[in-house]
């Protein structure tokens, strides 16, 4: 599939046209990667491979192509908006310390976690900011308990699931520059908010925060007042994209691998799906691809692409290809 990312309508236009109009610049890997200049690669390959996902395909290539730049794009942003800060406090006569943060959003499956983890790794390297902590949305989804009560379990990872009003408390507190800021924690083996575990966050430089709908705006309803909305918070947004069957097939692979592994654990949410066939679990698989995860794609996650700062574009490899970054 080919696509123009921030164009809409049907006219035929040429290729320079298209560019002149989108919000995007784009820029083909190779391009991107020349962006880096001779900034060292602070990373070896057995760190790489701690801060990978399940299934991820990423090198050290790669992260020097497209990630060293991206960390020094964004040590210049954070670096600009540092200074903002400090003569804002100057002037309202505070000192507060005011974090940079960091939105990644994108599909199930498309590599949010590992790229969100590189980001963080890279960032904390530079010696302007050298403390950045991570947080996922996940810790923010109600407990099972709540969503089976609520007939919610269908739609996990859909806004509705979110307690998006604590999720909202977190970030304006962290924007605040408040000390000991705790976001709950979630365990993908147990499927469920693990009770009573937290992670603090302490007035950091750098806030990454990673998950599926990070980018979504609020949509009052008739009446209502206006709300903040995640994205409120954020200095700069990252998107992970792909074809919509690029990522079902990795979701599917993903969902084969874990079969063969942490599923056959008794203890694990998904146990039962350890002992399934492999047509069973591609068609188990499939199904739960298409009726959560594509429908949340489609409804929710995807129509916020555009409200990006960065959007990242994979191949079917993995391999990030194209990047396109929002004019200032």
């Amino acid at each position: 599939m080919t696509e123009t990312i921030g164009m809409g309508g049907t006219g035929i236009m040429d290729q320079e046209e298209r560019e002149s109009l989108s919000p995007f610049r784009h820029f083909t890997a190779a391009e991107w990667g020349r962006l880096r200049e001779d900034t060292p690669l602070p990373l070896s390959e057995k760190e790489l491979e701690e801060l990978k996902g399940f299934g991820e395909r990423i090198s050290l290539d790669e992260v020097s192509e497209i990630f060293l730049p991206l960390s020094r794009l964004l040590n210049l942003y954070v670096g600009e908006m540092q200074e903002l800060y400090r003569v804002t406090s100057d002037f309202l006569g505070r000192g507060d310390k005011v974090p940079y943060i960091i939105g990644v959003a994108g599909s199930v499956a498309v590599g949010k976690s590992t790229t969100a983890r590189i980001l963080r790794t890279l960032l904390a390297r530079w010696p302007n900011h050298p403390k950045v902590d991570l947080v996922t949305t996940d810790g923010f989804l109600y407990p099972n308990k709540l969503l089976e009560e609520r007939g919610l379990m269908q739609r996990k990872g859909f806004p509705e699931s979110f307690d998006i009003k604590r999720l909202i408390r977190f970030l304006s507190d962290v924007k605040a520059g408040s000390r000991k800021v705790e976001a709950p924690l979630y365990s993908h083996f147990t499927y469920d908010v693990l009770p009573g575990e937290t992670v603090t966050v302490d007035r950091p430089d750098i806030l990454v925060v990673e998950g599926l709908n990070v980018l979504q705006p609020w949509k009052p309803a008739d009446g209502d007042e206006p709300q903040p909305f995640v994205s409120d918070f954020f200095d700069f947004s990252i998107y992970l994209d792909a074809d919509e069957g690029t990522i079902r097939r990795w979701y599917i692979e993903r969902f084969l691998s874990l079969r063969r592994t942490s599923f056959k654990d008794p203890a694990a949410y998904f146990h039962r799906y350890s002992k399934l066939s492999e047509e069973e679990a591609v068609k188990t698989a499939d199904a739960i691809w298409t009726s959560i995860n594509l429908a949340n794609l489609h409804k929710n996650i995807l129509p916020t692409r555009q409200r990006a700062d960065l959007i990242l574009r994979k191949g079917d490899d993995h391999r990030i290809r194209e990047v396109y970054l929002r004019k200032i």
